[in-house]
């Protein structure tokens, strides 16, 4: 049987690995930087990310901070070295230690540490990240965050806040509550797209104050007129929960990847022959009838599209309903 094609980020790995065996890189040289690596690869940032991620848990780079990404000595601390960078004036040995117990914490702010985190949940998904994780991405101890941020709750909380902020809602906006609520609900789905593991982290039982998603929200259910406002909150609950829990498969889909080392189309290949003997017993007529269809029958944009379409005619009698 074929082996499954590698995932991008894995062979950007080992072509930046290849470069550091071969001596084209050496240690203390910076490896090429996310930005690099999406234009000369052509991938997504979270693809670099998660490229340079991997490089560092094996060992291969470590960060030096206000330098980047280098090279790190063999059989030497990943994440933050003690060697300086080579031609980059980076701290000499010992001084990673000296600023642990010292008053500097790398000119860490509130605002540097959310951004750190959000692009390794982005990367790596909310189970992957932690403080000291947060931390290794400055070369500080994680004692030295929590200066800025009181816990690791406290940074995803934040993290969730600054990523609705990223919302930018039309003007002007749609006219009439179908198409507003639509438009409303398709900023969220992209909003997920871009941090997968956002859903997942929203709660419709314990929700978490948070301003900005409230804003999107209130925005989303401006036109709906007539209806008081317990049947207005239940309709905007609705169509939340619609959309978060089918993007909640983005991020099932980045720890599978990170897990099997193969993408959606890849494991449904791998699983192709297994399907194929179960649907030849004619008890799942169903799932055969979908046998041959072209490109993917079902997928989270077609379970969103379908089901944003289905809710919205249902609300759409309600509505008019109440207006009649």
């Amino acid at each position: 049987m074929q082996e499954p094609e590698a995932p991008p980020y894995r062979r950007i790995v080992e072509a930046i690995r290849a470069r550091v065996d071969a001596g084209e890189l050496l240690p203390g040289d910076r490896v090429p930087s996310t930005r690099r690596i999406t234009r000369e690869w052509g991938v997504a940032m979270a693809t670099a990310t998660k490229a340079l991620t991997a490089l560092r848990q094996e060992g291969v780079v470590r960060v030096v901070p206000g330098v980047g990404t280098v090279v790190a000595e063999p059989g030497g601390p990943a994440g933050a070295g003690d060697a300086p960078a080579r031609g980059a004036g980076g701290p000499p040995k010992g001084a990673r230690a000296e600023r642990r117990a010292g008053e500097g914490d790398g000119g860490l702010s509130r605002a540097r540490i959310v951004r750190a985190g959000i692009v390794i949940a982005d990367a790596e998904g909310l189970r992957a990240l932690s403080m000291r994780r947060v931390a290794a991405e400055f070369g500080v101890s994680s004692m030295a965050l929590y200066r800025h941020v009181a816990s690791k709750d406290a940074l995803v909380l934040l993290m969730a806040d600054a990523a609705f902020a990223e919302v930018r809602l039309p003007e002007p906006a749609p006219v009439g509550w179908r198409a507003r609520m639509e438009a409303g609900a398709r900023l969220q789905w992209a909003l997920y797209r871009r941090h997968p593991w956002l859903a997942q982290y929203l709660s419709i039982s314990r929700p978490q104050p948070m301003p900005r998603a409230m804003a999107v929200i209130e925005w989303t259910m401006a036109e709906v007129t007539g209806m008081d406002p317990v049947t207005l909150l239940y309709m905007a609950v609705t169509l939340l929960n619609h959309v978060r829990a089918t993007a909640a498969g983005f991020e099932d889909d980045l720890e599978a990847e990170q897990h099997t080392g193969m993408d959606r189309g890849q494991w449904m290949a791998a699983m192709e022959p297994a399907y194929e003997h179960i649907l030849e017993s004619g008890r799942y007529p169903m799932y055969a009838g979908i046998e041959g269809a072209e490109g993917d029958a079902v997928t989270l944009d077609t379970l969103f599209d379908f089901g944003l379409a289905r809710l919205l005619d249902g609300m759409g009698l309600l509505v008019e309903g109440r207006v009649g």
